[in-house]
């Protein structure tokens, strides 16, 4: 046999070290966040992609790569639509755990059912709910568990922390959250990079934090001053990245909203180091491309929910003294009782000087007598959560002029109000309709910030109410039909008081007649 020359031999052995050196592997997220509890693809008008859509996709990627393809979600997703609110976030937890989620961090909506609902809802679920910034007041200790390593079969160690927002102490009901603290996040970041650098290769923060510039804290910020994150899978801004952003070295995604898009991250890696980054957003056609057809089991879980949920809608929530009506000739062009009452349970629950209702979230008639569940969720089927704001007197004229400024059309924008007054003449020109503002009886001053409640339907800016979408945020609490049910189990209907708001044009007439 021929000698190997020394030369050769010295090549062969770098083409050798040369090819193992190039071979990388890929590291799959795929990412979820502010679901808001939609799990059909009807949900939103058709908007929502669908839970069972996206877990058959997510299965089969998983399939072909099923030690290095994982599911995060940022949180916000045990909260929002009536099937799962009434359950109070437990029907959202098998179908999380059989749609293959390996790990989540709550959102400030996932606090709404209190501390010890969140606790329960974290036992159940089959995968970790992770947050390092949230510690209980009366010993310091972690709330939840602030992380989690996992090891790739390359023996890449990649570790995974979780941060929530601060706003939380005042973006759910702050009862909900008195017995815990909310630390500052890139403090806390800065913790958790300090302790997984050393034991980990890959270093990624689940966080609901969002990149909205009116807050306090947001992802890029702390991608900026606590330097060493591979990657930020972001929620509660609600912002669609369909290439992510880059921080320094820090990669920054998220996928929007409500199941409108899934996202998808693949890290390159190499010898135990990320050697490129994608971000990408999938939209409804091409995940439905990747799962083929629905998951069945999901279905059958919503199914079972459905089924569960009949015993749930019977159940007697409270009582009415009368029925008061939805009818939409009624609430859409004038002010209505179900309007008065649903501002004031609102103005009631949070203090503020001023509510407001757009007359298109109201939809049935409220019963007289023994009030259901399901009547409630019936009345208010979209699961609007209750904010608060500041708002200036400038911008209350503003808000009841776009009120009326439709009249005599039915308009679901149309406004009941507690804790003002006014008069309109649709005989004026659009924008010039609107006199005589009381706000706790006194006149109107445009100078003046006052608070106002409402909807986060109003304030993102729906039915065209544009000026309030950038108001900051100072409070936020339930769910209209929690709120209303409790105002009328501890107020009840006596306080309704008629005559907020008056059509000059229809006095006249009256008086004419």
């Amino acid at each position: 046999m021929k000698k190997i020359s020394r030369g050769l031999l010295a090549l062969l052995v770098t083409l050798i070290f040369f090819a193992a050196k190039v071979e990388a592997s890929e590291l799959i997220i795929y990412h979820t966040n502010d679901m808001h509890a939609r799990i059909l693809n009807s949900d939103d008008s058709g908007k929502s992609i669908g839970l069972a859509e996206i877990a058959a996709a997510f299965k089969a990627a998983k399939a072909e790569n099923p030690a290095t393809t994982f599911w995060f979600d940022a949180g916000d997703t045990f909260h929002g639509m009536p099937r799962i609110n009434i359950s109070k976030g437990e029907n959202m937890v098998p179908l999380l755990n059989e749609a293959g989620v390996n790990l989540i961090v709550p959102g400030n909506h996932d606090f709404n059912y209190g501390l010890a609902q969140l606790k329960r809802l974290s036992k159940k679920i089959k995968f970790p709910m992770i947050a390092a910034n949230v510690v209980l007041k009366k010993n310091g200790k972690p709330f939840l568990k602030p992380y989690k390593i996992y090891r790739l079969p390359d023996k890449t160690r990649v570790g995974v922390f979780g941060l929530v927002t601060p706003e939380t102490a005042y973006k759910t009901n702050p009862k909900n959250v008195e017995d815990v603290e909310f630390l500052n996040p890139v403090n806390c970041a800065r913790e958790m990079i300090k302790t997984l650098q050393p034991k980990c290769d890959v270093i990624i923060a689940v966080m609901h934090m969002g990149v909205d510039k009116s807050s306090e804290f947001t992802s890029e910020q702390i991608a900026r001053e606590a330097p060493g994150i591979d990657l930020i899978i972001d929620g509660h801004s609600h912002t669609a990245l369909p290439n992510g952003i880059q921080v320094g070295d820090t990669l920054i995604a998220q996928a929007e909203c409500h199941e409108y898009f899934l996202g998808r991250v693949t890290l390159e890696i190499r010898d135990h180091e990320i050697i490129s980054k994608r971000a990408e957003l999938l939209n409804a056609d091409e995940v439905k491309a990747m799962g083929k057809t629905p998951d069945a089991k999901i279905n059958e879980l919503n199914a079972e929910i459905d089924k569960s949920n009949e015993k749930l809608l019977s159940e007697v929530v409270t009582h009415s003294d009368r029925a008061l009506t939805s009818e939409r000739k009624i609430i859409r062009c004038q002010e209505s009782e179900l309007g008065d009452l649903t501002t004031d349970a609102l103005r009631w629950r949070t203090g503020t000087d001023i509510a407001i209702i757009n007359s298109g979230t109201l939809r049935e008639d409220l019963p007289a007598g023994n009030v259901t569940r399901g009547d409630i969720l019936a009345i208010f089927p979209f699961g609007n959560v209750v904010y608060t704001k500041e708002v200036t007197g400038k911008i209350i004229r503003e808000i009841l002029e776009h009120s009326v400024f439709g009249y005599p059309a039915t308009f679901g924008g149309f406004l009941d109000v507690s804790g003002m007054s006014f008069a309109f003449d649709p005989s004026q020109p659009v924008g010039h309709r609107v006199s005589n503002i009381l706000i706790g009886g006194a006149p109107l001053d445009e100078n003046k910030t006052y608070t106002i409640t409402g909807t986060d339907f109003l304030f993102a800016g729906g039915d065209g109410y544009d000026m309030l979408k950038d108001l900051k945020v100072t409070g936020q609490y339930g769910t209209c039909e929690e709120v209303v049910a409790d105002y009328l189990n501890q107020v009840g209907m006596s306080k309704i008081k008629f005559g907020r708001i008056r059509n000059l044009s229809e006095e006249e007439s009256a008086k004419a007649a």
